[in-house]
């Protein structure tokens, strides 16, 4: 049977189909336009380091307290620890640093989360923003003697200058007495017996040292970049206070966020006691920068601010300082040429002043080297950074240019105090960063 419509609802029929069809045309498009969107955002964008700490050996009297060291470190434990982030993402991954581990490291959990009230070195979370780690989609990781392994990325918001707690738990600990770690973190860590990756606190030991964690990198557009900064206990933060991220590339980080320079990390690859060339603490520089400044993610600009503890720690006769500061200046030559290679742009910072009673450092031979190399930091060189910043101006004493200024020593003669930080910060040229930065640019 046939059936026939009238002439008013076949009109009704009609504009019935057209209005479905255009219905089920917008919902198709609608659905798929986010598709598209995330395809474009996915290749508009990469990983950017946002905090980093340089991994070195633990040594001795900076291993875990007992009882999470000894014949297995964090055996059975949970460590729970706090990292002050540079950028703002909504999407994390972890680097895990098993670089100077004896033996294999094995995670058995992991999580993340935003401390209590968004506090550095502070053992509580908010266990709202609480999220799982994994590992290639596994709960549990072991990273082999010598190497580093990343978390799976994870949908986690964080604001620019934001902190976030990580917590790490170790089932049977890793075995033996060499671990990777950070001892200068200045910043608490906590621990305790058991599985508390998920705690709302950590309650148990605590330390000012970080352990494992290496890198944190953000999903982020590709117009958004790196610093790196290469350097020793002044950048590292010696004299800083501890859990109040004022070290002095916190305090350029947290100007350059308030100046709207938002898309460019700062990324602290610093150690106390480092040297550029050989002995001190961690590895030199010239063992450790391809590491640590080319293989970072999404860099784009270095500074090089290091060489102190050569200098200072290498005998005072003229024949040897005269040595250090050569190798200084072609070790820093054949950095920034490997970095520019890379398609970084390279800065330079002058070596700050170490004299006055009571320092080991204070020699009238070892400042002359000190002097030589920042003047030859400040010709540019010999063509190896984009643009210099006279740091040793910036805190030395008017009237006696060896020496740190006396509202700027943090009490050792060596080491600025938190004042002194802060001023290298307010008087860093931000303007470095703009424009062709490959003419040479000198701030002083």
């Amino acid at each position: 049977m046939v059936c026939v419509l009238p002439n008013t609802l076949r009109s009704l029929s009609f504009r019935s189909s057209i209005w479905t069809a255009w219905l089920l045309w917008w919902t198709l498009s609608a659905t798929a336009l986010p598709t598209s969107l995330v395809e474009r955002q996915e290749e508009d964008s990469h990983w950017v380091a946002t905090w980093v700490s340089m991994p070195q050996l633990v040594e001795p009297n900076n291993m875990p307290p007992s009882p999470f060291s000894g014949s297995a470190a964090f055996k059975d434990a949970t460590l729970r620890q706090t990292l002050h982030l540079s950028i703002g993402a909504e999407r994390l991954r972890f680097q895990i640093s098993n670089t100077f581990g004896g033996s294999d490291l094995p995670i058995t959990e992991a999580s993340v989360a935003i401390p209590t009230d968004g506090k550095t070195g502070v053992n509580g979370i908010d266990t709202t923003t609480l999220k799982a780690l994994t590992f290639n989609g596994s709960a549990s990781v072991t990273v082999p003697r010598g190497q580093v392994a990343y978390s799976d990325p994870v949908d986690f918001k964080v604001e620019p200058q934001g902190t976030i707690t990580v917590s790490l738990y170790s089932q049977p600990g890793q075995s033996g007495s060499s671990i990777t770690g950070h001892p200068g973190s200045r910043t608490t860590s906590f621990m305790q017996q058991g599985n508390h990756a998920n705690a709302s606190a950590v309650t148990g030991a605590s330390t000012a040292h970080w352990y494992f964690l290496t890198a944190v990198e953000a999903w982020a557009p590709k117009t958004t970049a790196a610093l790196v900064i290469l350097g020793d206990s002044i950048t590292d933060g010696r004299g800083s206070t501890d859990n109040a991220n004022n070290r002095w590339p916190d305090l350029l980080l947290a100007r350059m966020q308030k100046e709207g320079i938002t898309d460019i990390s700062v990324c602290n690859q610093a150690a106390g006691g480092n040297t550029v060339l050989s002995g001190g603490l961690g590895p030199p520089l010239m063992q450790r920068y391809k590491r640590d400044l080319l293989a970072a993610a999404g860099v784009k600009y270095a500074l090089i601010f290091e060489g102190v503890n050569d200098i200072g720690g290498g005998s005072a006769d003229s024949g040897t300082q005269s040595r250090i500061g050569t190798s200084l200046q072609s070790s820093f030559k054949t950095i920034a040429t490997d970095a520019k290679a890379a398609g970084i742009t390279v800065f330079g910072a002058t070596i700050t002043p170490f004299g006055g009673n009571g320092q080991s450092y204070s020699n009238p031979t070892r400042d002359q080297t000190r002097q030589s190399v920042n003047t030859w930091i400040l010709g540019g060189g010999d063509g190896s950074f984009a643009a210099t910043i006279d740091f040793a101006k910036i805190v030395a004493n008017p009237s006696n240019a060896a020496n740190l200024a006396t509202q700027y020593d943090g009490g050792d003669h060596l080491h600025p105090n938190v004042a002194g930080y802060q001023a290298i910060a307010d008087q860093f040229p931000l303007d470095i960063f703009k424009g062709n930065t490959t003419i040479y640019q000198k701030h002083c």
